[in-house]
């Protein structure tokens, strides 16, 4: 009787446990079919992933060979900047250079054409001065009294002009001023009245120097007088004449007393 119900029991635990364990076997079937999915899942990802990485790394590498070719070139460039500047300095120095050079040049034309421009005036003065010759009475218009006798020598003024090409002769001063240097010609007459007090004579200077003297005198009658010569003369030398003291001359509307001069040529 014991015997029956220990086999009893045995045979209870071990259909308890032959079902706890098919149980367990569904929990653990039911986790591993619920796990299956998850591990897919987490390889997909890691296959996603693995392929990003190599992407990412293929992206790296062309943008290493893509900054070191902009590298290269930026340093080609830099390269052929300094060339550049070093190459504007060089023109700018070349420029300059020649805008010195230029500048020197036309510095050199002007003082050129100036000299020129001087000779060329100094020529037509020279021409225009070679046309020079004067020609002039005592008194304007009409008799008038005699001029003279002064105590001193007093420089002749021979109002009417003639010819005055020129214009050398001054006829407010009865100067003659030579324009240019060269041989004129001078020529001087007088009339007087016959008068044995009073001679008829006057004398040319050149600047303070006296050349010649007319010189007449005689009691009755017109006396008259004359003497002329040929004179070196530099630019702006003076040529005039003064009535002798003591002496008197006379001019009318015939104009005897005259005074004249002519360039024969430069010098």
């Amino acid at each position: 009787m014991e015997i029956m119900v220990f086999f009893s029991l045995l045979l209870l635990v071990c259909s308890v446990s032959t079902n706890q364990s098919e149980a367990d076997n569904e929990i653990l079937d039911q986790q591993i079919s619920n796990e299956q999915p998850c591990s897919q899942d987490i390889h997909a990802v890691l296959r996603e992933l693995t392929a990003s990485v190599a992407e990412q790394k293929v992206r790296i590498t062309f943008l290493e060979n893509e900054n070191q070719d902009q590298a290269a070139k930026l340093e080609r460039q830099n390269t052929e900047t300094d060339q550049l500047k070093l190459q504007s300095k060089e023109q700018a120095a070349k420029l300059e250079t020649e805008i010195n050079q230029l500048q020197l040049q036309s510095e050199e034309q002007v003082a050129k054409l100036e000299s020129q421009k001087a000779e060329i005036d100094q020529l037509k003065h020279e021409l225009q001065a070679q046309k020079v010759a004067f020609s002039a009475s005592l008194v304007e218009q009409g008799g008038g009294p005699y001029t003279g006798p002064f105590n001193t020598e007093t420089t002749l003024i021979f109002k009417r002009v003639v010819t005055n090409i020129g214009n050398a002769y001054n006829p407010s001063t009865g100067i003659f001023t030579a324009p240019v240097r060269g041989v004129y010609n001078f020529e001087l007459t007088l009339h007087g009245h016959g008068d044995n007090a009073y001679p008829t004579s006057a004398r040319l200077f050149m600047n303070k120097e006296l050349i010649f003297t007319a010189w007449e005198h005689q009691a009755t009658h017109s006396p008259s007088a004359s003497n002329g010569g040929s004179l070196l003369l530099d630019a702006q030398d003076q040529v005039y004449v003064r009535l002798w003291p003591g002496a008197r001359i006379f001019d009318d509307y015939n104009h005897h007393t005259t005074f004249r001069g002519h360039l024969l040529f430069t010098m």
